[in-house]
Formats: structure tokens, sequence, C-alpha cells
């Protein structure tokens, strides 16, 4: 049974206003984690057997992510949170252009890819543009498992170029953490033959969802969650059924709300070492926290002033550093944030600053912010997923009525966002524009019953 998801050509969404001087109280339920998500869809093409993946937050990105493994030859089965994935026989065409553009993590499948079929053209990927995030790291770690890669007018063609058409493995080690690199080379290696060790890997939590569902599915991956990963190469991986963590940058981003707006919330559920740097900075700048059972409980005093400089997990998020940066302009007294992971993720300092904040943008990393009593109300933009949300939590704050722009950014990566700030008391409303006064959404067209997904090949 296959989906087709369908992605629209125009954003028809023009605002999303936001109420202003909001106390919110109550719990939110955080959704399954976009991050973790996409790269386990991704790692879904490593088999030829059902793989069932629960927990999946319905998002635009999601969305795109469904097409390009539709388009690889995937079929299908989308039931609100749960994804069934099942792969029979790969695609040999280049996946589209439009859908590995409109998507950062669609380079991830380029490891899956390469590992099953020997061979793999793909463009560059694009995303939300906070910096370059070039994908070399991603070329050369495949090169040194035996692949041949060229990189032609915005094409990567990638063939394995032994007589058996199956890597080798290799010690790899990245000039700097990356994500997307590690995830690249984890699902790549896993059929791979021979040993895979890769040094300075990234040590997200993402990575240990992705090691931990590839070892469900036969993998041999040890390490994950260091900087040291060994990957055992095996012959094939089976089906698994897997549900995806809690998203930590969700959580985090409902945490600083209840911050911003000086309110008490629950948050649930949780994974707490996921969030210890956010926590941190929390009950530095005057928030008392509390785990509870699956989840956490905070509850804001005086705010002050705290730094932030952001680095890779298990350092402060970079995604969180546009909220926290709203948060801190509420706060008594000054505070230095440095963004060491993007070079350019601080545009949402001049729509800060349309609201009243007192920020002084000394580089492109670097931002000096003195904490006001008040922002006010007004229309701005968010130009990526977290600096949209941002904006939100400042509007949440600000007196008066806000408006913010670029909501399609804001649809990549909350599932559900005003619905679960408008259940602790936000005020939001969303406008559109066009004929269509419904939300966009991107829906799966079942082509058959929805009783039961499709039947696993038997081996």
């Amino acid at each position: 049974m296959s989906g087709v998801f369908a992605i629209s050509e125009k954003i028809l969404t023009k605002h999303l206003e936001v109420g202003g001087q909001t106390l919110l109280a109550g719990e939110v339920k955080v959704s399954g984690a976009k991050n973790s998500a996409l790269v386990l869809l991704a790692a879904t093409l490593l088999t030829k057997e059902l793989v069932k993946i629960e927990n999946v937050p319905e998002l635009t990105d999601i969305d795109v992510m469904s097409e390009l493994l539709s388009a690889s030859g995937a079929k299908i089965f989308r039931e609100k949170n749960h994804i069934s994935v099942q792969t029979n026989q790969l695609s040999t065409k280049p996946l589209p252009d439009k859908l590995v553009h409109a998507l950062r993590a669609s380079f991830v499948c380029i490891g899956p890819l390469l590992a099953r079929n020997g061979e793999v053209k793909m463009p560059l990927p694009g995303g939300c543009q906070i910096g370059k995030r070039p994908v070399d790291l991603h070329v050369k770690a495949l090169s040194a498992l035996g692949a041949h890669v060229e990189v032609n007018n915005g094409i990567v063609h990638a063939k394995v170029i032994n007589k058996n058409r199956q890597l080798i493995g290799a010690n790899i080690k990245f000039n700097f953490q990356s994500v997307g690199a590690t995830e690249t080379i984890i699902m790549a290696a896993s059929l791979a033959k021979g040993e895979t060790i890769i040094k300075n890997a990234a040590q997200e939590p993402e990575i240990q969802d992705l090691a931990n569902m590839l070892n469900s599915m036969g993998a041999k991956i040890h390490g994950a969650g260091t900087s040291t990963i060994t990957i055992h190469g095996v012959s094939k991986l089976h089906g698994c059924e897997y549900s995806v963590i809690p998203d930590r940058i969700e959580a985090g981003t409902f945490l600083i709300a209840a911050a911003i707006t000086r309110s008490p919330l629950f948050i649930y559920p949780i994974i707490p070492n996921h969030l210890d740097a956010l926590i941190s900075k929390l009950n530095e700048c005057g928030c008392s926290t509390t785990i509870l059972n699956n989840g956490i409980k905070i509850i804001p005093s005086k705010i002050k002033s705290v730094n932030i400089s952001t680095s890779p997990f298990p350092g402060f998020p970079t995604d969180l550093q546009a909220p926290f940066m709203a948060l801190m302009s509420t706060a008594e007294g000054t505070s230095i944030f440095k963004e060491n992971i993007f070079e350019d993720r601080m545009k949402h300092v001049n729509e800060l600053k349309k609201m009243g904040a007192n920020i002084d943008l000394i580089d492109e990393k670097t931002a000096i912010v003195k904490g006001v009593n008040k922002l006010h109300g007004g229309t701005v933009l968010g130009s990526d997923l977290r600096s949209a949300a941002a904006m939100v939590l400042a509007g949440l704050f600000a007196e008066g009525t806000s408006h913010i722009e670029g909501l399609h950014h804001l649809d990549r990566g909350y599932e559900k966002f005003e619905d679960k700030l408008v259940s602790v008391g936000a005020r939001l409303t969303r406008y559109f524009s066009g004929r269509n006064a419904q939300p966009l959404k991107s829906q799966c067209q079942e082509t058959n019953s929805q009783s039961s997904p499709f039947e696993p090949e038997v081996a």
C-alpha cells in the first residue's frame, strides 16, 4: 500500500496573531522528535522488510521525507503518528530535485541508498537558511568506505567501485562533530563488509535513537552517544517496530514559553538528560524545575540574565538559541550569546529589536542582550524554524498584539504548536490568504483500506 503526499506550490498561511501579556497554566504533551523521525524514516531504506515507526510527528518535513521514500520505491502506510514503510526494490532514478531541495535532512538518504543499491544520484540538499552546512564530510566518509563520489552541477553521484558492489568498513575521523555525517555513515556502514570506526562522532540523542532502531533491525552498533562509534557490518537487516523519542527541542521551547510568561507548566514526556544544558540555564536564570515521573515541572520566578554559548550535545543546543534570546530580552541584566554551530543564525535579532528588545549584534555569531521591562507587539518575521518559535514566545510576553509571519518554517518542526499553547491559556489566531481558509496540510491519500499495513515480503 502506498501513500501520496501532496506538497503545495503556495503557502496560504498569512500570519499568526499572538495576544500579549499572557499567563499560561497546565500541561503540554511533547511530540516525537522531528530530527530523529526524519533519519529513522531514511533508515527504513536499509531493509526489504516492513518497518513500523510510532510517535512520528505530523509535520511538513515528515511529509517531504515520506515523498522522498516513495520516490525511492518505498511503499508507505500512514495513519496519524504511525508510519509503516517497506521497500522491496529501490529505484535507481535520481531523487527529485524539488523534494531534496525542500529538506536538508534528505541528504542522509545517500547512506542507505548507496548501501542497498551500490549507486545513487542525489541533488545537493536545501532546507532553511541558517548557514552553509556543507556536505563534504559525508562525501569524504563515503569515499573512505569504498565509494567513488563526484559532485557535478549540483548532483552528487556515488558508486561502489569494487566487484561485489559492497561498501568496505574503514576508520573515519571527522574534522568536527556533524550530526548528519555521523548518521549517514552509521547507516551506510551497517551493511558494509567488516568494521567501521567513527572518531569524533556527534553524540546527539537522535544518533542514539538511530543506533537503537538499527540494532533492533539486526545491526551491530556500539558507542552511539559517545565520540567513538563502532559498526560491525552485517549482510542484511530485518524489519522492526520502533517508537521515536520525545522531541527535546520542542520540550525546551515550551519550557522557555513558561519562563518568558512567568507561568508554571508541566511538560511531558521528556528524557531528562536530553535537556540537562537547558535545565541548568533555566535554573541559573531564576526558574525552579522538578523532574516528576516522565515529565518536568517549571515554576519561574524573577528572571535574571545568563550567558549562552551553543555547542554540540551535551552542550546548549543551537536550536534553542533564538527562543532563549527572546527570554533573555525580558531578563534583568545583560547576557552574551555566542552561536558556535551555524554562521548565519542571528537573523532573529533584528526582529526582536522591532518589538523593543535591546540587542547589539557584535558580529554574525555574537550578540549582547540587555533585558528590558517591556516588549511591544508588532509584525515580525520568523526566517527559520527556531526563530519563528522565538517570535511567538516574544509575542506572548509583549504588550498588545503581535503578527508573526514565516509560519511555513514553524510548521516544519512543531506539531500542533498553536493548539498546544492555546490549551494552556495562550491567545493565538492563524490567518490565511487566498481562497482556501483552511490550514494547509499534506494528506496521505490511501489507495486501499486503512485497516492494516501491507504484508511484509517473505524472505
